[in-house]
């Protein structure tokens, strides 16, 4: 069988370094057909030495850059890394040729995910989740009829403030909101983790990639970072993936689809407590699982409230947060106010029908509202 053709938008960023390692390591499998970065131009050039694609863009291309390497390269699979919407096109142009699609771009599905999941059912183009998450659930439903599924359930790691006050999460430094426990991430994916918008942005993405409501997808808190997902059957019977807290190992699932990646992993050696997640010799595994409290993670129940009003709402509520997130990063607002702006955001911007422009659309207005919102409120809390 030939190697899979491969071609990465984001190549430079945490994801995109990451399936360039698990490519490396699987020589035999995969070709790099195209890879587009963002700034990191010199980066980008070691691996051009090393990968040796065929395409390769920059952020000084633009957007058509990101197409040249989404479709031109000719890849049997993209993998879309970017953070935001500056793919939003590149992609929609390689799911329209059927080319399959490692999905690792969150705002992507949140903002686009039904018109995205419709155009990839009319050209054959398979979506193919690589968050953990979406991954466990998408392993625990092959070979499984959708009228027998019951809910689905995401986990998450609580992020750093997990066991943190709410009052002091509020004036909470940058390095301490970047600090995870588990789990090696950008800048803007690791700050979600900290608010927890990262699982109510899963929450919609779960409900657009495998249809389901989102009454029916539910949330725990698992500061292991074992078990990534759970499907709970009609039967009374649930599913689980395990795996360790590496994104090598959706990201090569995801590629590799539907075969499976040998790796270290794979290779028990009679440490089977190790497999399932026990460090430095542990005799004993213990896995917890909690509800997650809404009233200091806010951001959970924004993103229910987006996905339940549908339209554009969950393309306001992603572009709110990245404005947010980013203010937060620059140090002009402090990590208290990343709700507020968000949820004052969603009130200000009207809701539209679904389609690729009215989404572009919403995309700039809650940008401009949520900078506004920044510019009033731009000192920290005392």
């Amino acid at each position: 069988m030939s190697p899979r053709r491969v071609a990465i938008l984001g190549s430079t960023g945490s994801i995109g370094t990451q399936a360039l390692d698990v490519i490396a390591r699987h020589p035999d499998e995969f070709i790099v057909a195209g890879l587009a970065a963002g700034r990191n131009v010199e980066l980008l050039r070691e691996q051009t030495r090393r990968f040796a694609p065929e395409l390769t863009s920059t952020a000084a291309d633009g957007e058509a850059g990101l197409q040249r390497v989404a479709v031109e390269s000719q890849p049997d699979v993209l993998l879309a890394a970017t953070d935001g919407s500056v793919a939003f096109d590149a992609v929609f142009a390689a799911v329209e040729r059927g080319i399959d699609v490692a999905v690792a771009n969150k705002e992507l599905i949140v903002a686009a995910g039904e018109l995205l999941v419709a155009a990839a059912k009319r050209s054959g183009s398979r979506l193919l989740p690589v968050d953990s998450e979406h991954s466990a659930i998408f392993q625990c439903l092959v070979g499984e009829e959708s009228a027998s599924v019951a809910a689905i359930v995401l986990t998450a790691s609580g992020g750093p403030f997990w066991r943190a006050e709410r009052e002091a999460m509020e004036n909470a430094e940058l390095s301490a909101a970047l600090a995870h426990p588990t789990w090696r991430m950008g800048t803007k994916n690791t700050i979600d983790s900290a608010t927890m918008m990262n699982k109510g942005l899963e929450v919609i993405e779960a409900s657009r990639l495998f249809g389901i409501e989102g009454e029916r997808v539910r949330i725990v808190v698992h500061p292991q970072s074992v078990a990534h997902g759970f499907v709970l059957f009609t039967d009374g019977s649930v599913k689980s993936q395990l795996a360790a807290p590496d994104m090598r190992v959706p990201i090569g699932y995801a590629l590799g689809y539907p075969k499976r990646l040998s790796s270290s992993y794979g290779a028990v050696n009679g440490d089977v407590l190790g497999i399932l997640g026990a460090k430095d010799g542990q005799a004993v595994l213990r896995y917890d699982f909690e509800a997650p409290d809404p009233a200091r993670f806010p951001c959970i129940r924004l993103a229910y409230e987006a996905l339940s009003a549908g339209g554009v709402a969950p393309a306001v509520l992603s572009a709110a947060n990245e404005v947010a997130v980013a203010a937060f990063v620059e140090g002009r607002i402090a990590f208290g106010r990343i709700p507020g702006i968000i949820e004052e955001t969603m009130n200000r911007v009207r809701p539209a029908e679904p389609s690729l422009e009215g989404v572009r659309t919403a995309d700039s207005a809650a940008r401009r509202a949520a900078g506004e919102i920044v510019e009033v409120i731009e000192r920290p809390i005392r």
